[in-house]
Order: C-alpha cells, then structure tokens, then sequence
C-alpha cells in the first residue's frame, strides 16, 4: 500500500445502500447493461469484475478489487456542472483508498465499445503488477451476496432484424430484461423456455408527443359554419386544455396516454414538454413538477421517456407572450437552463428516463436566444425543435427576419445528427436537399399533420435525397405506428399518382428508418433490431391470425405493416417482460381509474 493511502476498513454497509445498489442492478441503463455483458464472468481478462458496488459510502457502477479498479458510465446529467464537480470530488475521495476510477459516457459504450474494453484492459494490466489484492479474490465485498446470472428465455416464431427475419428465435434475457442470448439454436444449457406464437418486431419510437393534449383527443371536430378552421383555430382549444389541468390530471392523463402507446407498440416516447407552470404561470416551488409527473406515469405505463424540457418564451416573432401561453413561459435564456437543470434531477436515477432539450419554434424564442440555447446547452443529447409547420408561419418569418424558418435555422445553427426537427412540412427545393445532406432527422406526425390540415411534406423525394427521418404522434388523434407508416406512403401515392413512394421493400423500409433514427431521437443508438446487451423491447404480432399464419417470410412484414391493426398485436415487452399481454395492460385497471376521475374533474368531455 502507498503510504499516502487511506486503509480501505470494509465495515459493514448500510442497509441504506444496500438497497440503492440492488435497485441500481435491477434498473441497469442500456449502456450499463452492454458493458455488463463484456465484464461478467471474467470475460475481460480473466478479472472478476462487480457491478453496484458499495465501496466507502458510494456505489460504484462495475468494480475489479483485483486492480482495485472502478468504471463509471454517465448518463446526460453528468454534463451538469454541479454533477461533473461532485463526480469529480467522489473520485478524490476513493483515490485515497487507492481506487482508479475511469469514466466513460453512455455514448462511448454504446457507440464505441471496443475503444471502451481497450482502455480497461490496458489500465487493469497496468494496475495488476503494482496493486495487490487485499484479500482472496472469491471473499465477499461488503454487502455482497452470491447472485445467480441465469437468463429467461423465449422462444419466437420469428423476430424482426434490419436484414431480415430470424427463425425461430430463441432469446434469453437477464434480470434486468438485457439480451445475453440470441440465436436460431436452443440454448446448451436445460431450460424453460417460454414460447411465444408471435412476430417479434422491435418496439417503436414515439419521438414527439404533448401528452396533455390526449384530453381533448377528438374534441375539436366540431366545425362552425361560416367560419374556416385551421391550425390556429385549433391552438385555441389546446389553449384552454393547458390551462385547465393539474399535476396530477396532467399524471393520470400521461399514463393513460402512454399505456395505450404500449399496448399499439410503442416502447419509448419523447416527451415534447412545455407545461411548466401553474394555473396563474407561476412557476411551482420544483421547476421540473410537471416534467416529474411525466416521468411517473412513464413508469407506470411500463415506458421509457425522453423529457423533452421546452424553451418558449414568445407569443410569436417579436410578439410578447399571450395571456394563454403562460403556462409555458421561460422569460431568458437562464431561466431555461435553471428548467432543464431540475428537470435533469427529475430524471436522475429512473431508469427508464433519459433527457433532450429544446426551443419550440422560431416563432416562440428569439433567434439570438436559440443561437444561444443550442451553443450553451447540453453537447451529448438530442436537441428537438418544431419548424416550418404552417404557411402563415412562413409568412411570419420572412417578414421578420428575411429568411423562411428553415433557410433561417440551416443558416444559423449547425445542423447535424442531433437534430430532430418535427414536422418540417413546407420546404422549398434548396432546404429539403440541404436538410437531407445534413444528415438531421424529421419527426413526422402524420395523423396529427392530417387533423389539422398541416400539409404534406415532400417525403419522395426527401428518401431519394437519403434523408432520415423517424414518427411522432403529437396531439394523440392517432396512436398506431403502422398506421402512421401507411398515411405516410398513402399520401405520397395520391400525390404523385404513383404506388412506389420508397423503392423495394417499402414495409422494411419504413420500419427501419423509423426504429433506428427513433432511437436516435430518444438519445440510444443501435446497429440493428435486437443485439446482445440491449434491452429486449418489442412489439409481438400474433402469428396465428389469418393473413399471416400462411404467409410466406417474403411477404410476411409487408401483410403486417399494409393490413394490420391493434387487434393482431399478441403484446408488448419492455426490458424483456410483457407489460401489454393479449390486450391487457398490467397495470390497465389502475391507470383507468386514474384517467376516469381526472377526466370527470375537468369535464371537458
């Protein structure tokens, strides 16, 4: 031991921590659960690592007591300058016992394990001629007990990959519902296997949703005479919905919503979030009350969430915000970033919660001010933004600045893969080539854009430009993701009179363009359907139904995608557990007393 180091006395933990660290096993990020599936078992070295680990008083993500090493991955809110400080404090702190710590991003593990592996490997070689151990490798550390790794394991029919079908599928999860198995073969090993009768298709993305707005879902269909009905007409029924909810209207309303987006299969949902305030537009004692409630009913409905914090500060370009609008008022730059910091806390430690961070438009932020929003905020998670939605905002803007929303934004910011822009409906030539090129991704909201008589955005041409896109469904007038997929390509067909909106297989197509840069939008990354180390999410078609027990591979993901409705899903699975299962949520009866009383309060229906 050097001389300078502190004794490490192994007392006994606190029942406390204990619990934090079993909890933290359980509610494994994606990214720990990938660097979980290299370290186990002595897979890395020969070395034993342990994940959650009590040590000192902290519990470290994966430790080696061997090399007296501990790995760290951080999620978004470890940007956070008063995080990034305590980090770095905690890791002072078990310097003095001799503990390395290494830090990685979610990001690094997910976008660049090798480079990860490499640089433990390289230290734990470095560490094991000049750290002894402490104490015989196979002696419990404080707190810890002998954890079994067996897997549970299903059997699929078949599942979904970027390539193609794998059949039968045999896919075995760990505790915390992470793929460690995966193969047309059985496992080796004598098991229960759980046989499924079904088509396991990855979940999908939800990346833009208003989730308050369900409460008035089909309420705005009555149109008077004499009068045109537009977006705008709509906004003032939104309006009055916003101002009329409580958190926990707002909480029941959410976890409604997003059980129903399980149960048509979704499995993850970007929460586009600008209710910030109270009734008056005072903002509640915790800036981020409303973005809490999100993250709870996500929970509760079985959903990851990306909370999407919103920066909306105008009532349009160079207006003062509406007496309306105050529900969702950011007055400066800081006061955004005091939002996003406590949202940031709302999140920490939820598993199933990541972040984003956003303007509204450019009609409701000053352009300086988003210049400025995206410079200082966040530099590893997405950034969301509606633009070029109405003609009347258009309009708007080239009064206001000289440029159209999307030659201002392409102009002005650097436009990237980190951009999620929803809608983008009126382009003109120069934007939509520019915006394929920079490789920026469009969030479509197809039943929403329909219900309000948006228009439609140039998708034909926008694939052959080899844009990327990904859907949304916003204001909750339509909650399938197939069908979203169909009034995508059906608009195009009339149009422009021709059946070949994509070229080759239009179904596959659509479901992977919209799955991997979904993914994207909610902050994950991955390079195909389903892969070892990630979690097992998916949409279950059931195979038994009569247009597809007889239908061949070929043909099989075009007959789901062009005829399917919710009624052929067999269930959803989340994190490898069937959270929607023969149309029955598992926590369904619970949910809709919540929603019923909420929905007698506001009266609105």
């Amino acid at each position: 031991m050097n001389k300078d180091e502190r004794p490490w006395l192994r007392e006994k933990v606190s029942e406390s921590l204990l619990q934090n660290a079993r909890e933290l096993r359980k509610n494994a990020t994606e990214a720990e659960s990938v660097l979980w599936s290299f370290l186990r078992s002595g897979k890395l070295n020969g070395l034993k690592f342990r994940r959650q680990q009590p040590i000192e008083g902290f519990v470290l993500d994966f430790y080696c007591d061997r090399v007296k090493l501990g790995v760290e991955v951080d999620g978004n809110i470890h940007s956070l300058k008063e995080i990034a400080d305590y980090d770095e404090q905690r890791t002072s702190f078990l310097n003095e016992f001799g503990i390395e710590i290494i830090r990685f991003s979610n990001d690094e593990v997910l976008k660049h394990t090798e480079d990860v592996l490499t640089k433990i490997k390289n230290v734990s070689e470095k560490r094991m001629s000049g750290v002894p151990s402490p104490r015989p490798s196979d002696t419990p550390l404080p707190g810890e007990r002998g954890r079994g790794e067996g897997l549970k394991y299903f059997q699929f029919k078949s599942l979904l990959q970027q390539n193609g079908w794998l059949s039968p599928a045999y896919v075995g999860v760990d505790e915390n519902g992470s793929i460690q198995y995966l193969s047309s073969n059985p496992p080796e090993e004598s098991t229960a296997i759980e046989f499924v009768n079904g088509f396991a298709l990855p979940g999908f993305q939800n990346a833009h949703s208003h989730a308050f707005q369900y409460a008035m879902a089909g309420l705005a269909e009555n149109h008077s005479s004499g009068m045109d009905d537009d977006f705008w007409t709509w906004r003032e029924e939104m309006y009055k919905c916003a101002l009329s909810v409580e958190p926990d209207q707002v909480e029941a309303i959410a976890a409604m919503l997003y059980a129903e987006m399980v149960r048509h299969g979704y499995t993850q949902v970007a929460e586009f979030h600008y209710l910030h305030h109270d009734k008056n537009g005072k903002p509640y004692n915790n800036l981020a009350e409303m973005g809490e409630r999100l993250v709870a009913a996500a929970k509760t409905a079985g959903i990851k969430i990306t909370l999407v914090p919103v920066f909306y500060q105008k009532g349009g370009f160079n207006q003062d915000p509406q007496p309306r609008q105050k529900r969702f008022i950011s007055k400066t730059v800081d006061e955004y970033f005091h939002l996003l910091d406590d949202s940031a806390h709302a999140i920490n430690n939820q598993s199933h919660a990541q972040l984003g961070f956003s303007v509204h438009s450019l009609r409701a932020v000053d352009l300086k001010d988003i210049v400025t929003t995206y410079n200082n905020g966040p530099k590893n998670i997405p950034f969301h933004l509606h633009v070029a939605e109405q003609k009347k905002e258009i309009e708007d803007c080239l009064v206001h600045s000289k440029k159209r929303p999307m030659q201002w934004l392409l102009e002005n910011l650097p436009v990237n893969e980190r951009f999620h822009l929803v809608h983008s409906t009126h382009l003109d030539d120069d934007e939509l080539k520019k915006l394929a090129a920079s490789k920026a991704n469009v969030v479509l909201c197809p039943s929403t854009e329909g219900n309000l008589g948006d228009g439609i955005f140039r998708m034909k041409e926008y694939v052959k430009l080899g844009g990327h896109w990904c859907i949304g469904t916003d204001s909750h007038i339509g909650l399938n993701p197939l069908e979203e997929f169909r009034m995508i390509d059906y608009r195009q067909r009339l149009v422009t009179n021709k059946r070949n909106t994509v070229n080759g297989d239009a179904a596959q197509y659509f479901v992977n363009e919209s799955v991997k840069q979904g993914r994207i939008a909610m902050g994950r990354s991955s390079s195909d359907h389903f892969e070892i180390g990630k979690p097992l999410d998916a949409l279950v078609i059931n195979a038994s139904t009569h247009l597809l027990a007889d239908t061949s591979e070929k043909n099989r993901l075009a007959s789901i995608v062009y005829t399917s409705d919710s009624s052929r899903n067999l269930g959803t699975m989340v994190n490898g557990k069937w959270v929607v299962k023969n149309q029955h949520h598992q926590a369904g009866a619970e949910i809709k007393t919540a929603f019923s009383k909420a929905m007698k309060a506001l009266k609105n229906r």
